[in-house]
């Protein structure tokens, strides 16, 4: 019974979220249109004066996951924020949902809504620039271990912002490194060594380099997993969710102690 109410108000939120979103959708159409102005521009500079097709797949899923990281960030962060000033985040604690509990609906609505602007704005790009991505059935499980590390990466976020309302300048700082250095712009074998390596270090990267070496190099999961793309990247994943539910824990238990559970 506990876990079908449980149920129940986890669905309720994942509405409220996405009634919240879909209310003034004119502010994020406005965010796609430059955003994807700004990637098929960037791409024509990048092929001095014309659209490279080699570099244009690999960006493109590159520039997807970043979109799907901005927006489910956004939603999910933006929003818990808002309500931790206005107070109203302590009264959706009240509620026979364990805190984890609501917080995993947050990211359901910030992973739907990420997931419906990330397509939606890689699809125009596409059919602009007539790119076309090969399919190959070994980038289903790079592919699901990419959104998950982006989501491991939001929740971690959310965790911080339950305690600190600084977490905005910490996203758009990562934000800014991620979209700078996961290959939306340049493919990472084009990147020095060095610089290579700090990039496999953010979120989104090693998912895009295992999602892309099955795409476009036909490698198969058993493929990725010995040449240590695919342990990485799981590992990577990995990492992050687990770090992100223990600092949750912490900052949820920390606030509610110090009576900071409504407001910072």
């Amino acid at each position: 019974m506990a876990d079908t109410r449980t149920l129940a108000v986890m669905g309720a939120e994942v509405h409220k979220g996405l009634r919240s979103q879909l209310a003034h959708p004119l502010g994020h159409v406005i965010s796609l249109a430059v955003g994807m102005s700004m990637y098929l521009g960037l791409q024509f500079v990048m092929g001095q004066g014309r659209l490279r097709e080699d570099l244009l797949p690999p960006t493109l899923i590159a520039i997807g996951a970043y979109w799907f990281l901005q927006y489910s960030a956004m939603v999910m962060v933006a929003d818990l924020v808002e309500e931790k000033r206005g107070g109203t985040f302590a009264q959706s604690q009240m509620s026979v949902a364990p805190p984890w509990a609501l917080m995993l609906a947050r990211l359901a609505t910030a992973s739907l809504f990420g997931l419906v602007v990330a397509v939606a704005a890689s699809a125009v790009p596409a059919a602009v620039a007539g790119i076309r991505i090969p399919w190959n059935a070994g980038a289903v499980i790079p592919l699901a271990l990419l959104l998950l590390d982006i989501l491991a990466f939001i929740y971690l976020l959310a965790a911080i912002a339950v305690r600190s309302p600084m977490v905005g300048a910490l996203q758009s700082l990562f934000t800014a490194l991620i979209l700078l250095l996961n290959g939306a712009f340049l493919p990472l074998s084009l990147y020095p060594g060095w610089l290579a390596g700090i990039a496999r270090l953010l979120p989104t990267t090693l998912g895009i380099e295992a999602v892309g070496k099955a795409l476009f190099d036909g490698l198969t999961l058993a493929e990725l997993w010995t040449s240590g793309a695919l342990p990485w990247l799981t590992a990577h994943t990995a990492v992050l969710a687990v770090g992100a539910a223990l600092l949750f824990r912490r900052n949820h238990r920390v606030a509610v102690r110090d009576g900071h559970l409504g407001q910072y």
